[in-house]
């Protein structure tokens, strides 16, 4: 890692793992929470476009942050 720290989240066969420090932890808590918080808080019924576009922006966001501080993913080729 270029900082000298820890990765927050593993690299798996595919993609990344759960969290294995607390930070990812609170990343990916405050990601399920904010989540399951816009869909009691804006009800689906009154813009199912706009919690759509709402989850894909969390979506991008929580995957940028695993990109940059989770270990490299590689093509693994079947091995694993």
């Amino acid at each position: 890692m270029p900082d000298g720290g820890r990765y927050w989240f593993p690299a798996q066969r595919h993609g990344w793992g759960l969290p294995i420090t607390w930070q990812g932890w609170g990343v990916f808590v405050a990601f399920v929470g904010l989540i399951v918080g816009g869909a009691v808080l804006e009800p689906t019924r009154r813009s199912v476009v706009g919690f759509v576009v709402y989850v894909v922006v969390l979506g991008i966001l929580f995957t940028g942050v695993c990109w940059w501080k989770g270990e490299p993913t590689r093509w693994r080729w079947g091995d694993e």
